[in-house]
């Protein structure tokens, strides 16, 4: 799949996130909570089709699988994250200089955020919700082992968004490739910071073969 035209997307999507009040966000992600739990039926379904492929002896399996129980917590999770103030704007330091000239650090958003995963759908769930807090967009890149789930719960989120008058592109999920990963990793026009999260052979190879930021 060429990621350029969803890379674009997301850049064009990211740029409307300064625009939307803080209320706002909250209540989205409120919303968000409570689709989470509403689709918990098909969220398990399509999460199930994932377990299938797996052998249950998989130490991944346990990471992978959602119930209702998780799915609670994740809801409660997003729930405490809307109640947090704001981490945008806040004046990190100041200075002034003997001429008189005053320097403010302030925090404001990275832009774009690329996340690449491995078997944790629950991920999806917890990236949006923080990117989307800050101020910013993100591009998902979840393991092959969980892409029915992922797929569902992005669209959910995107659905979400749309449903308060949110450019839904602000949250993008990549195919399970690895020429996916590729170009998420050399994307350096459209985005702004990566962050891998999983075992140390991703984070390595995120670290050896990324032209953008890493943390």
């Amino acid at each position: 799949m060429n990621c350029i035209p969803v890379f674009k997307r997301v850049l064009s999507a990211s740029k409307e996130l300064s625009s939307i009040d803080e209320s706002i966000i909250n209540k989205v992600l409120r919303h968000v909570a409570d689709e989470a739990v509403k689709n918990s039926d098909h969220i398990i379904s399509e999460n199930r089709k994932d377990l299938a492929k797996m052998d249950v002896s998989d130490s991944r399996y346990d990471r992978l699988e959602l119930t209702y129980d998780r799915i609670n917590a994740i809801a409660a999770d997003i729930m405490k994250v809307a109640d947090l103030p704001s981490p945008l704007g806040k004046i990190l330091s100041e200075t002034v200089r003997p001429n008189g000239l005053k320097i403010s650090r302030i925090s404001v958003p990275f832009g774009t955020i690329g996340i690449i995963y491995e078997a944790r759908p629950n991920v999806t769930f917890d990236v949006f919700t923080l990117c989307f807090k800050s101020g910013n967009a993100c591009i998902l890149k979840g393991g092959s082992d969980a892409i029915n789930s992922n797929i569902a719960i992005t669209e959910i989120i995107r659905s979400t968004l749309e449903k308060n008058g949110i450019n839904p592109d602000i949250l993008a999920l990549l195919p399970a490739g690895r020429s996916e990963t590729s170009q998420l990793l050399t994307a350096d026009k459209y985005v702004d910071l990566i962050i891998p999260r999983g075992s140390r052979g991703l984070i390595d190879f995120v670290r050896e073969n990324a032209k953008i930021p890493v943390i």
